[in-house]
């Protein structure tokens, strides 16, 4: 009885363990992104919510963004600039209409993620030497199979973030 009973529960470990394997984030590092170096840094994912955002436009996404320690700490501390070591994470999402939850309300009124956009994954980290040509920042963006963007997106990157130079070529506020 009790072998079938210790049995049982390895089958059943074993299912949950299989049945999950498949929803499991992209597993870090991998190739990493021309000019910066940059890999997806283990543990992303487990990082603490700094903000989130809708871009409209031809963007029309939702995104979170993430730090991981030294990023929380900053902000908490509203210290600029950022410290060395610093990491922010910005996952985005197709931005669409919830038929189900609309139902629910009557009205069209409810947006959820939906799939990831081609460039679903970037990170900014903070190493003022290294990368001392871009404001101190290293830039990276990957694909939802984690494939790196080439070196010509890569070159929009700190352009793009020079009017927030004031707050350390970050855009984002924390939302505590």
């Amino acid at each position: 009885m009790r072998r079938i009973a210790l049995l049982l529960v390895f089958v059943s470990t074993a299912g949950l363990a299989l049945a999950f394997a498949g929803r499991a984030p992209r597993p870090a590092g991998g190739q990493a992104v021309p000019i910066f170096g940059i890999k997806i840094p283990e543990g992303y994912r487990d990082w603490r919510l700094i903000s989130v955002a809708h871009e409209e436009g031809k963007l029309n996404d939702l995104r979170a963004i993430l730090g991981n320690d030294s990023a929380i700490r900053a902000y908490r501390e509203t210290r600029l600039p950022f410290p060395d070591g610093t990491i922010i994470a910005r996952i985005a999402w197709t931005y669409v209409s919830s038929e189900e939850n609309n139902k629910a309300f009557g009205r069209q009124q409810s947006f959820v993620p939906g799939p990831p956009p081609e460039w679903y994954l970037q990170f900014m980290v903070k190493d003022s030497k290294k990368y001392a040509t871009t404001g101190g920042w290293g830039f990276a963006q990957f694909d939802q199979n984690g494939k790196p963007a080439d070196a010509a997106k890569l070159e929009t990157c700190f352009p793009c973030h020079q009017p927030a130079k004031s707050s350390d070529y970050v855009f984002t506020h924390y939302a505590p």
